[in-house]
This record gives structure tokens, C-alpha cells and sequence, in this order.
């Protein structure tokens, strides 16, 4: 007998046009699920990598103490104030340079930093603003982040080189009208001005710290804010940035210093972002089972064209099984066909889309829009195809199994 596989592609190729349209479905479901996805991934990862290169993969900071140690013991409260009222926190880290030799033995570790953070008003020209000043050792500190890949203007040499300069963010760059070599006034707590080079200008990527960060170094730093300690906080640079949380915790109990991991630290901006991936894939996940109706009213419609051929394989010998297979292996070639050109599709898009110029300046820094390529967008596209046209294809082929063969050749109707 003939294969069901060759009697499927011969009913297919008697309705072509119908195929097209069926095939053109899925082609362009899984085409535009690959590029939204690659899209809102793009923009993830782009803030997660910024983010860590700026803000570490975790930080320490300050030292708390167990109540109940030399401490007075509060009154009880609700569950929901307990974890707060547990510690208390000393602001600062006496022994940077100890806990940094014992965070080096951890494996994960690639790097860490000692920074000292103080919040100072700055000024050049008639120009003010706030800034988050960031004391940092020069030579850790590049070991730890990406400082140096940021800059965008003047050399991190001539800021190593010189104690009396500072690094600042791109956008506060601009909103105090400054370049590499001009001077800003820094204001002490204790009402003095302070004046610094610009040794270089820096864009990490990430809003917030664009918009407001200043390095200089750390004894300069602790001189200027009055700080009876080195550093307020470590950064560390991880190997394995998706182990922070664990780390973390670890670290927390060794060194008796709060500890909090990227994931923690961005929590919301994550959540905004996964909301996004999979809002995008619901949306787009509907063109396909679009697509998934279109096959089924194919099929079904090639049933009712194909009732006498049916019958007259079912009195040849073919069995309810065999009938079922031509129209499933219908729908198995245009799954599979609308799944490779759609994955082609997909990267074609993306490869497009990320050649599209953007001037986004925001929670992210971009100039064009962002993508990731990650197989596993094309793995679901390709499974999401599959499903919708298998259970499109399920219907039609279970009805033309249960077409009777002897009633239909008689002229009785379906």
C-alpha cells in the first residue's frame, strides 16, 4: 500500500493555496514570537549587565549586631516588624581589607572593592546638582567593575594619577556642562567648597548612575566627608553573577555585615522586565493559534473534499489509523515547514531589528535597539507551533478515521 506520508503531501499539493495560507501563518507566528522575545531579553540583559558592571553582582555593607547580645531586648512586635528589630546596624566596615583577603578564598569571587558613599552637592558654573560620591581604591575598583570600559572621554590614567580628580556620570556631565579636564566644586558637610578635576567621563548604561555618580579616590573621599571609616560597602565582582543570592548569605553570617545580592538589590526592575518577556509572548502567541484555526479549517475542509478518496482507502484496506496519519503528517509538514522558515524568519527580524537607530535615555542607556540571541527563543517557538498545530490537525484527522467507507460509497452524506 501507499505510505500515508505520500497520499498526505499528494492532498496537499491539490489544495496549494490553502497550504500557503496555513503555511504563512506559522512562518509568521514563530517569526515575530523570535524577535519580540529577543527584543525584551535584549533590554534585560543590557540593564543586567550594566548594572553589574557598575553596582557589583553583590555588595557588603554594614555590620549589625544580634540582639540580645549586650544589647537591650525591645518589646515584641507582629511577624511583620520581627526580621527588622532582630539586628542592629553600625554604619560602616572597620576591616575592609581583612574581609576582602577571606572573600578572595571563596572560588566565585572575581574580584572585590572597598567604596566609601556619601551623598554631596556639586557645582561648576551656575550649575548645581546632588551626586552620589563613590570613594574608590583605583587599582580594586577596576578589578571589581567596568569602570574602565565605560569611560566615554579622557583616560582612567590620568585619574589614578591624580588624587585631586574625580570621574562623573555622562548625564550629570551634561547637566553641569561638563567635559574631561574642566573643574568641579564639590561642597564638604562642613560648608566648604572643594575643587576637582574631571579626569574622565563615564557611561555605564544605567539611568540612576549616569544621572548622579562621582568617583574619586578614597582618601580624598573620607577627607572630605568627615568618615571615621574606610568604606561603607564592598563590591564584588562574581563569576557566576546567578549564585549571588547564596553568596550572599554566606557572607552575611561569616563577616556579621548585611549582604544583598543583584538580584535582590534590582528585584523590581526584574520583575518589570520578566512582566514584559512574557506579556510580549502572550501577545504574539496568539497570531499562532490564529495560525492553528486557519490548519484547522484547511483540514477539515480537505475531509469534506476528500470523502470519497477516503472511502475508497478504507475498502483498499487502510485502517482508521492510516486515515488519521495522512491528515496528522499534513499537519506534521506544515508544522515543521512553517517552523524552519519561521526561525529564519525570526533571525532575520531580530538581525534587522537591531540595526533599527534608538535614543533611549532612561532606566537604560541604548542607541539601537537591543536583542539577545538565545536558542531557547527559537526551541518554544518551534514547540508553540507544533502544539497549535497539532491540536488544529487532531479534530479533522480523528473525523476522517470515523468516516464510514460503505455508507459514503453508497452517496449517503458525512
Amino acid at each position: 500500500m501507499t505510505p500515508p506520508l505520500y497520499i498526505a503531501l499528494r492532498f496537499l499539493m491539490h489544495r496549494k493555496r490553502a497550504f500557503l495560507l496555513s503555511l504563512s501563518g506559522v512562518v509568521f507566528g514563530v517569526g515575530i514570537f523570535i524577535c519580540s522575545q529577543a527584543q525584551t531579553e535584549g533590554f534585560a540583559q543590557q540593564f543586567i549587565n550594566s548594572t553589574l558592571g557598575s553596582n557589583g553582582a553583590l555588595v557588603l555593607r554594614s555590620r549589625f549586631q544580634p540582639l540580645g547580645a549586650g544589647l537591650p531586648v525591645p518589646p515584641k512586635k507582629t511577624a511583620l516588624h520581627r526580621r527588622p528589630t532582630q539586628r542592629r546596624y553600625i554604619e560602616g566596615i572597620t576591616n575592609p581589607r581583612e574581609i576582602m583577603r577571606v572573600s578572595r578564598q571563596f572560588s566565585n569571587v572575581a574580584g572585590c572593592s572597598p567604596v566609601l558613599r556619601g551623598t554631596l552637592s556639586a557645582r561648576s558654573g551656575f550649575e548645581n546638582a546632588t551626586v552620589d560620591l563613590y570613594g574608590i581604591d583605583a587599582a580594586l575598583h577596576v578589578r571589581a567593575t567596568d569602570l574602565e570600559k565605560q569611560l566615554v572621554s579622557g583616560t582612567f590614567e590620568d585619574f589614578r594619577d591624580n588624587s585631586a580628580s574625580v570621574i562623573i556620570g555622562s548625564r550629570l556631565g551634561q547637566e553641569l556642562n561638563l567635559a574631561a579636564g574642566d573643574s568641579v566644586q564639590l561642597l564638604s558637610p562642613g560648608g566648604e567648597y572643594w575643587r576637582f578635576t574631571v579626569a574622565a567621563i563615564a557611561r555605564s548604561g544605567v539611568g540612576a548612575v549616569d544621572s548622579a555618580r562621582v568617583y574619586s579616590h578614597a582618601r580624598m573621599a573620607q577627607t572630605l566627608l568627615r568618615k571615621p571609616f574606610a568604606a561603607s560597602m564592598i563590591i564584588y565582582k562574581l563569576r557566576e553573577p546567578d549564585r549571588a543570592p547564596a553568596l550572599a548569605a554566606h557572607l552575611e553570617n561569616l563577616f556579621q555585615h548585611s549582604a544583598q545580592s543583584w538580584q535582590e538589590r534590582e528585584a523590581g526592575n526584574l520583575q518589570l522586565f520578566m512582566t514584559l518577556r512574557i506579556s510580549a509572548a502572550i501577545t504574539v502567541s496568539l497570531i499562532i493559534l490564529l495560525a492553528g484555526f486557519g490548519i484547522f479549517n484547511v483540514l477539515t475542509m480537505s475531509v469534506l473534499s476528500k470523502v470519497k478518496e477516503i472511502a475508497i482507502l478504507r475498502s483498499m484496506g487502510y485502517r482508521r489509523s492510516d486515515i488519521s496519519a495522512i491528515f496528522l503528517w499534513q499537519g506534521a509538514m506544515i508544522a515543521t515547514a512553517g517552523a524552519l522558515l519561521g526561525c529564519l524568519a525570526g533571525a532575520l527580524l531580530t538581525w534587522g531589528v537591531s540595526l533599527i537607530p534608538i535614543r533611549v535615555r532612561g532606566l537604560i542607556v541604548a542607541d539601537y535597539f537591543l536583542v539577545a540571541w538565545n536558542w531557547q527563543h527559537y526551541f518554544w517557538a518551534t514547540m508553540l507551533a507544533a502544539l497549535a498545530v497539532f491540536i488544529a490537525s487532531y479534530v479533522p484527522a480523528r473525523r476522517a478515521a470515523h468516516l464510514a467507507p460503505v455508507a459514503t460509497l453508497r452517496g449517503s452524506s458525512v
